[in-house]
């Protein structure tokens, strides 16, 4: 978000440079974290094993790569494009709509590029528009949905397994991305099934979240309201947040690529486990920030205070600006979108670091809950918002969330 280093006067750190600071060493009063050290002590030094070298990978031959991608496909490529679309009765325009949709480049007319999977998926998707339970268009979303997260997803996972490599066996980079490719197929499976288990019990949820609980949800937001607000003709009640970490920028310019990576990777791990812990969703990470939202402003406080405080415990992660607001949004794409999430984001921009804002709303629907403490400041003028009076949350009474 662009509120990374607004206002910001921290001095950089005194000390060693970037990457030579030691585990355990001092900062300099006022000085940002020593997020650098994370290298030393979070990965381990594969010059302390006492095992013997790993052996460095021989150069793959192309059958190995072939047997990798019968196992990934399912099949020999033996189509072509217009094998697939007479295959499943539709045209090449249609066919090709759905295959961008998936996320797949441009095939030629001549390119013998798929299988008979292929061609038992397109028919699948198909046979939802023909029997009328779903609208064309509605397929290529559903589509172009499981492509984008698909996408996203395995480049997670390939990433993770050549970082462990890279950890535990001392391979090189380059080393562990040619060992991936023959280590992959003992994967394959435990991977897949983990992958459907996720989405049916992710589905239940979203079930409950977003048909289940939606009409009660909207009935608690109309505490307070007249019907005119803007965001009034949005069909979801949340409680949006926003945690974004001071000094991004400048402190990233510090470190170098592999100390970077365990940053973003701590700062992501800590997110979601509280949001997760917390009853909220997270919708979506943005470099040094996170999106999440709950079903509830007390949910969404409690997910927001944990975030702050983490944040600012934290010896390693800089501290974090948040802010939540309670109000209507609108869902798609996996994404949120409305006046309420415009508003936290602003909010974000005018905290302090550690400081959890809320909007005067949000701060009426928690007044009476003894677990937090509300402190109204000056009003500000928020750009597309005009005049808004930002709320201090802080700890009341209870303990919070607590991580196991």
């Amino acid at each position: 978000m662009t509120v990374e280093d607004r206002d910001e006067s921290m001095p950089p750190a005194a000390g060693p440079p970037p990457g030579a600071g030691a585990a355990g060493e001092t900062p300099a009063a006022g000085s940002p974290k020593t997020v650098w050290q994370l290298q030393s002590d979070m990965a381990t030094d594969p010059g302390n094993d006492p095992a013997a070298p790993p052996e460095i990978p021989r150069e793959l031959d192309r059958e190995t790569i072939r047997r990798l991608e019968r196992e990934l496909l399912g099949a020999e490529r033996t189509l072509k494009r217009r094998d697939i679309a007479a295959g499943a009765g539709v045209s090449l325009l249609s066919a090709r709509k759905l295959w961008r949709a998936m996320g797949f480049p441009n095939i030629g007319d001549d390119d013998i590029a798929f299988t008979e999977k292929d061609l038992d998926a397109l028919t699948t998707i198909i046979d939802l528009v023909r029997q009328e339970q779903l609208t064309e268009d509605a397929a290529i979303s559903i589509t172009r949905a499981v492509g984008q997260m698909t996408d996203r997803m395995v480049v997670w996972q390939i990433e993770a397994i050549v970082e462990e490599m890279v950890a535990q066996r001392g391979l090189t980079d380059a080393d562990a991305r040619k060992t991936l490719v023959t280590e992959l197929p003992d994967l394959i499976d435990p991977l897949e099934k983990t992958l459907v288990y996720a989405w049916r019990r992710q589905m239940n949820a979203a079930v409950q979240r977003l048909a289940l609980r939606a009409e009660s949800g909207l009935r608690s937001s109309e505490a307070g309201r007249d019907g005119d607000e803007q965001d009034a003709p949005l069909p979801l009640a949340r409680a949006v947040g926003f945690a974004d970490l001071v000094s991004y920028t400048s402190l990233s310019r510090q470190m170098n690529e592999r100390t970077l990576a365990q940053l973003v990777q701590r700062f992501e791990n800590k997110s979601a486990e509280i949001i997760s812990v917390g009853g909220g969703r997270l919708v979506k990470t943005i470099g040094d920030e996170v999106l999440y939202i709950a079903e509830s402003p007390e949910a969404g406080a409690e997910i927001s205070l944990a975030l702050a405080k983490a944040f600012s415990e934290d010896e390693f992660l800089p501290s974090a600006r948040c802010s939540l607001v309670w109000g209507r949004v609108l869902s798609r794409l996996g994404d949120i979108y409305g006046p309420t999430v415009n508003l936290a984001a602003r909010l974000t921009a005018l905290a302090e670091p550690g400081e959890v804002l809320v909007d005067s709303g949000t701060a009426a629907t928690l007044t009476q809950n003894e677990k937090f403490v509300l402190t109204p400041h000056e009003p500000r003028q928020v750009r597309g918002f005009g005049e808004v009076r930002p709320v201090t949350l802080a700890r009341g009474t209870g303990t919070g969330i607590i991580l196991d």
